[in-house]
């Protein structure tokens, strides 16, 4: 017989606790600092994979030649491949016990990241804020991805609704973070030794640079991709998410929707990589200035995306690259085209499932002498 090894006194229906429940919304406290795990290597598999999810078509981080060309030793990885990874991390400790991830705001991409470099993740607890249900709260969190040699490759911050493991637990005072509206042309970060010299807008995909394009102007990127259970999950693993929502289909069945939701980040990654179609230039994006998840969504939804200029500013120093401070929104199973983002009431249409406010760089045409 072999020998029984428990404790004494442990009976067979006890069970030990060694496993992560995820922080509620009462175990965040303003300054805390959380060191995430796990580090993770990026890869040129890594890179395929994205573009085999969202049919990603960018120049630069699809061929060595074109990013050689550019000034890059390589191509470097897909800004929002690097967004996901980073925003990946955190999930364990900021948003296992979501209910919804709500915003983002001033981000800003740091040095590019190549196949080869390690990611890892810090963040702090910036803001807190109890909801009147006393179910749930808001938690604002900074959170900073740095590459194996210390350098930063984003910085971001995002809040998420998070429940509460005893509606009556005291909390303290609401404290909500001032953040800026978008992230200022001056502090937008360009690629050291980044030469547009030898840029080919026919290999890039579209003829429309920077002066081309006008505040105001709005953009129907025209393709749609359907939602697939598969590809929405295989993408929250590949970045490592585990939030509970995406995965767990007995407990979702008791939820609203009745469904897994589709992470947030896939949809932006989708109406990126339908913005190709009228904004192929759109070689970088530099920054997050804000983004709501309007809506959730769930496998069999078809996406669509259209774009509106909102800004349009010259980078210091340089006559060679501008910035356009764009806003996507995404819609399910309706043409862009069809339909206004929002009603008389300032409602969104029920079709819309991301507001997306970011900044892109793109080349200006040479100046003829």
């Amino acid at each position: 017989m072999a020998a029984d090894h428990r404790p004494r006194g442990e009976s067979d229906s006890a069970m030990t606790s060694k496993t992560n429940p995820g922080n509620f919304f009462e175990d965040f406290t303003l300054g805390r600092k959380i060191k995430h795990a796990t580090p993770r290597t990026l890869s040129r598999g890594d890179a395929s994979l994205y573009t085999a999810l969202y049919g990603m078509r960018f120049a630069l981080p699809s061929s060595d030649a074109f990013a050689q060309a550019m000034g890059f030793s390589q191509s470097p990885l897909d800004d929002l491949l690097v967004f996901h990874t980073v925003f990946g991390k955190s999930v364990p400790d900021i948003s296992l016990n979501a209910v919804a991830n709500l915003g983002y705001a001033a981000g800003r991409f740091g040095v590019p990241v190549f196949p080869g470099d390690t990611l890892s993740t810090v963040s702090e607890v910036i803001g807190l804020k109890e909801n009147s249900n006393r179910k749930t709260g808001n938690v604002y969190v900074r959170s900073v991805g740095a590459n194996q040699r210390g350098e930063t490759v984003l910085d971001y911050v995002r809040w998420v609704m998070v429940r509460k493991r005893d509606p009556e637990a005291a909390v303290g005072a609401p404290v909500i973070p001032d953040l800026p509206q978008a992230v200022a042309v001056a502090d937008l970060s360009v690629p050291e030794g980044l030469t547009l010299s030898r840029y080919d807008p026919g290999l890039a995909g579209g003829p429309h640079l920077w002066d081309d394009y006008a505040v105001g102007e709005r953009i129907d990127h025209v393709d749609a991709m359907t939602l697939e259970e598969s590809d929405h999950m295989t993408a929250a693993r590949l970045y490592q998410n585990t939030a509970k929502v995406h995965f767990n289909q007995h407990t979702q069945k008791e939820e609203p929707l009745g469904r897994r939701i589709v992470y947030g980040g896939h949809i932006i990654s989708l109406a990126r990589a339908l913005s190709f179609n009228g904004l192929a230039n759109a070689f970088k994006i530099a920054a997050i200035n804000g983004g709501r998840h309007v809506a959730p969504a769930v496998a069999g939804d078809t996406v669509y995306a259209w774009s509106e200029v909102l800004e349009k500013s010259a980078l210091p120093g340089r006559n060679d690259i501008g910035a356009l401070r764009l806003r996507t929104l995404a819609a399910k199973d309706r043409a862009c085209r069809d339909f206004p983002d929002k009603d008389g009431d300032g409602k969104y249409d029920p079709a819309v499932l991301l507001d997306f406010d970011y900044t892109v760089l793109m080349p200006r045409r040479k100046e003829t002498p």
